[in-house]
């Protein structure tokens, strides 16, 4: 068992500290009356049940101890029940080669990435999503999902020493992103290759129109900047050279991802330092057509203060209507709460 306001139920170690309190403070009928003269006490001696006064205290006692444990909201058990939304099928494909580590996009063009990637999930309503990364080679990294608390981890442990296998092949990319979604619906499914464009292959394009033919838009996000950045190594203050000893500059071919938008069905965008890039691309996702996707069935507890409502309700309702009047009684002592 749970509760939704635990701290509503020390409000019981109250109760109970001033019913204790009542239960040792005995006293006879002379001192419960103590300001009554003698006329008015034997008068309403006789016209009162003190044992029914104790009942009735008795009652109200455990009217307010179900009444504070029904507020505190309990929780029993689980509840299942399935859950529909409508929405796209997403699948991120991030480039997590070398390159990404350029810092000509603060503080580099991966971290750059990943911010905007991570507002872009934290507003998808109803969307499956699913990561790939590639450098040299592809892999699905997250499988199609609607828990994005999962999918922003998932992002956030991405760095570009993940794959050993350095460079940039976008086909593979593409075609991992291929096999990421479900072969039942023909349409609602949507690429968006995050990458600084050096293609070292070439044959992207050619599977971006095999995507398109298949229903899929290809949405393609450039990160970096025209004049480009040089490539961190790990010795610090290093920079990548070529076998002449010279820096290399890594600069985003903007081209390429715009022909493979244009191959794809999609739009082109550009992750920079100068706006919230992510917001394009979600009024995108906004504007297509939903479906309607069947998740994981959603779990939670099955709330009970109802019962618990209502017994406290019964003993509040009986210490209203007991009766308190009797006839007249011998009393040696009376105790409020035995």
């Amino acid at each position: 068992m749970s509760f939704r306001h635990d701290w509503v139920l020390f409000l019981l170690i109250i109760q109970l500290l001033y019913w204790i309190f009542l239960y040792f403070k005995k006293g006879s009928q002379r001192d419960i009356l103590s300001n009554t003269n003698d006329e008015i006490y034997n008068f309403l001696i006789r016209k009162v049940n003190l044992n029914s006064i104790i009942i009735k205290n008795r009652l109200i006692f455990l009217g307010l101890f179900f009444l504070t444990i029904a507020a505190s909201g309990p929780q029993i058990g689980t509840r299942v029940r399935p859950v529909e939304r409508k929405g796209v099928d997403l699948v991120i494909v991030l480039d997590t080669s070398k390159s990404m580590d350029a810092n000509d996009v603060t503080p580099s063009r991966l971290a750059k990435a990943k911010f905007e990637l991570n507002k872009l999930i934290k507003n998808l309503s109803g969307d499956r999503v699913s990561i790939i990364v590639f450098a040299g080679s592809s892999h699905l990294y997250l499988p199609l999902t609607t828990d994005y608390e999962a999918a922003l981890l998932f992002l956030n442990e991405i760095e570009t020493d993940m794959i050993p296998n350095q460079g940039t092949s976008l086909s593979s990319a593409l075609n991992t992103a291929l096999t990421a979604f479900s072969k039942k619906s023909e349409k609602f499914k949507v690429v968006l290759l995050v990458t600084d464009g050096e293609d070292h292959e070439g044959e992207a394009i050619d599977v971006a129109k095999k995507a398109a033919m298949d229903g899929m838009i290809i949405n393609t996000v450039a990160v970096g900047s025209d004049k480009g950045g040089l490539i961190p190594i790990a010795l610090d203050n290093q920079y990548k050279r070529d076998k002449k000893g010279r820096l290399v500059t890594s600069k985003v071919d903007q081209i390429i991802l715009k022909d493979i938008a244009k191959a794809g069905k999609g739009s082109s965008y550009w992750f920079s330092n100068n706006k919230d890039s992510y917001l394009d691309i979600e009024n995108g996702i906004n504007k297509m057509e939903k479906k309607i996707i069947s998740t994981h069935e959603f779990s939670e507890y099955d709330d009970r203060y109802q019962l618990i409502g209502l017994i406290s309700l019964i003993f509040i309702i009986g210490s209203y209507v007991y009766p308190t009047r009797g006839k007249e009684l011998k009393w040696k002592r009376l105790l409020l709460f035995s």
